[in-house]
Formats: structure tokens, C-alpha cells, sequence
């Protein structure tokens, strides 16, 4: 039995600028993690989830309250992605793959809808194993892995940056630089791991049910390739944050890590417009915001990453304000990096 363990992804600062050649940093996310695992079966076999691939419903009804709630699709489509696109690339890259079949099955803690990399989790998992069963886990250097679980998600018409999947294959907190020259030289970014101890203490704020976020077709991606001033600009200055923010963190200055990250929330507002981020996850920021705190998306939507820089008293109303709001909020825990001492040896030298 081979079974590995991805942490969610939480990204602190410069999100959404890594699908715009720019720069972010970002943390895994022990609150919540996806795992799957694999052992060896006569026929290669995907177990579906019991709960999140589920077939069988007790009326019409049923069926359709679970769509609306859940949506079509779980995790079995996620790992049948990884296991093609990984043989591609072993095939394409003359890496011999010797043993026989095997049987993948997963399970997730991490909440549907809140932006925290959910599906890219479970494909980064299923990777892992896939990469200890077939022993080449020294021949895939660990830049290029992100790079194939988003490929597997392309798959599957997901869209989506590299950031996730660097901080869930790197673990810890990662400064990642997505600049042009580095993507269309190296065919991915440059990624810097970074002491988890510089962090102040964090928290998470998402809504139980959420129901209201991405349904507002965004138009950034296209005003940015048509080169519109406002959203080129925009972006360019989010693509900055991490680099003064890295700073702030080496130098522990969280006051201004803590006007970073409202920088950071506001250039998206106002690029995006509030109909495209939705008022559930609007109204998020503006409770934490509301005591004070510095906050801004996890990642698309769905979740919040709160900082209270005037200390424990300050978080305690954050708290109460969440309560009130009908929000869950509890403190960010942050995983240490999980890369082995096979994935350092495969890492190229910076």
C-alpha cells in the first residue's frame, strides 16, 4: 500500500498574477488535505468515492438537490487525468515504466467551493503515488510536477495557474516567480521555499455553504491579452506585492505585510468588479476588515486569509465578528515543506 497525504493551498500574496507572468507567494494549508492510495490489483482500477462520487440516490429529488449542492463531478475523473497525462510524460521522456496494475482510491477533508485547491490536491496525491510505485520518482524533477498536475486539470477543462500546484508539490511557504522569460526557457517558474517561522499568525475564514462565487463570467484575462492600461497595470502592481512582501516577512515588518495583503485584495476588486467576486465573498473581507484585520481571497473565491496585526485581542473580535456573520473561522496551520531527500536531489540549483 502506497498512500500519500497533499495539504489545501492558501495564497498569501500576488494571486491571481501567476497566470499573468507575475509572481505570488503561498502556504500549505494543514487544516485540511486530500489523500489517495494505491496498491497492487490484477486490473487497474480508480475506486470512486463513496460520498463525493456518489451514483446511487434515494429518489429524483435526491439527485437533483445533490447536483445543485455538489455539482457532476468528484475525484474519479481527477485521477484517471493523472495517471494519462503522467504516462505521456514518461513515454514522451523515454522513462520506462515497470510494474503491473494498481488500484487508486482518495478521500478529501477539504471544503467544496472555498478556493483552496481542492481538485489539485487529490491529482498531486495521486502523482505521488504514482511516482513511488513505478520507483522514478528521482527521474520527474520536482519544477515539472506542478506542471503535470495542471496538465491533468487542463484535461479535464479546469482552469487554472501554477501557484497551487507549486506550494501543494513543495509544501511549506514558496515564493514563486512565473516571470515570461523563466516560463518560455525552463517551461515553469522559479520557486524559492522560505521559513515557515517568518509567518505571523493567520486565520481562515470561509462560508459553510457557499453558493455565489464564479458565476459572473470575468472579462480580466481578456483585457489583459488586448492590453487595456488599467488591467495590465493593475496586474503588474499585484505581480510586486510578493517581492515587498517577502521582504516584510524576512525583516518580520507585518505591518506592512498586513497593507500588502489589503493592496492585494483591492487591486483584484477593482479589476474584477464586485458582481464576478460575489457578495458572500465580499462580505467576508469586509467583516475581518471591519475589526481591523488585513485580509484577501485564499485564491479565487470561496475563502479568506485574515491577519489581525494588533495581536490576540484583535483576533478574538475577528472572531466574534465571523460568529456573527455565520462564518467558520479558525487559525491557519501551516505544514512544513514535504519534499524527501530524493525531491531535493532532482531539484535544479537556483
Amino acid at each position: 500500500m502506497i498512500e500519500h497525504k497533499v495539504h489545501a493551498r492558501v495564497g498569501l500574496l500576488g494571486n491571481p498574477s501567476d497566470v499573468y507572468y507575475g509572481r505570488t507567494i503561498s502556504l500549505s494549508l494543514g487544516n485540511f488535505w486530500a489523500s489517495v492510495r494505491l496498491h497492487p490489483s490484477e486490473h487497474l482500477l480508480i475506486s470512486p468515492h463513496p460520498f463525493h462520487d456518489l451514483v446511487q440516490f434515494d429518489s429524483l429529488p435526491h439527485l437533483v438537490n445533490r447536483l445543485n449542492n455538489e455539482g457532476y463531478y468528484g475525484g474519479v475523473r481527477l485521477l484517471m487525468a493523472i495517471c494519462k497525462v503522467f504516462h505521456h510524460y514518461c513515454k514522451d521522456n523515454d522513462i520506462n515504466l515497470q510494474g503491473g496494475n494498481f488500484t487508486l482510491s482518495y478521500d478529501t477533508t477539504i471544503p467544496r467551493q472555498t478556493g483552496l485547491s481542492g481538485s489539485s490536491a487529490i491529482v498531486c496525491a495521486a502523482l505521488n503515488c504514482l511516482l513511488d510505485f513505478y520507483e522514478v520518482r528521482h527521474l520527474i524533477k520536482v519544477e515539472v510536477r506542478p506542471n503535470l498536475v495542471l496538465n491533468a486539470e487542463k484535461e479535464l477543462g479546469i482552469v487554472a495557474g501554477l501557484q497551487d500546484r507549486v506550494a501543494q508539490v513543495y509544501g511549506g511557504l514558496v515564493y514563486m516567480d512565473f516571470s515570461k522569460e523563466y516560463i518560455d526557457d525552463l517551461g515553469h517558474g522559479m520557486y524559492t521555499p522560505m521559513d515557515i517561522d517568518l509567518l505571523p499568525p493567520l486565520h481562515l475564514i470561509y462560508a459553510e455553504n457557499p453558493s455565489d462565487s464564479g458565476k459572473v463570467h470575468s472579462t480580466v484575462r481578456q483585457r489583459w491579452l488586448d492590453g487595456d492600461k488599467f488591467t495590465t497595470s493593475s496586474m503588474e502592481e499585484v505581480a510586486n506585492l510578493p517581492l515587498e512582501g517577502r521582504t516584510a516577512l524576512l525583516e518580520k515588518n507585518y505591518t506592512k505585510f498586513a497593507e500588502l495583503m489589503n493592496r492585494n485584495f483591492d487591486l483584484r476588486r477593482a479589476m474584477f468588479g464586485d458582481d464576478v467576486l460575489g457578495a458572500l465573498n465580499l462580505k467576508m473581507v469586509e467583516v475581518a476588515r471591519s475589526v481591523g484585520a488585513a485580509a484577501k481571497f485564499t485564491g479565487s473565491g470561496g475563502a479568506v486569509v485574515a491577519f489581525c496585526p494588533n495581536g490576540p485581542s484583535q483576533a478574538k473580535l475577528l472572531e466574534d465578528a465571523c460568529e456573527k456573520a455565520g462564518f467558520v473561522i479558525e487559525p491557519v496551520k501551516v505544514v512544513s515543506s514535504c519534499l524527501n531527500e530524493i525531491d531535493l536531489k532532482t531539484l535544479s540549483p537556483q
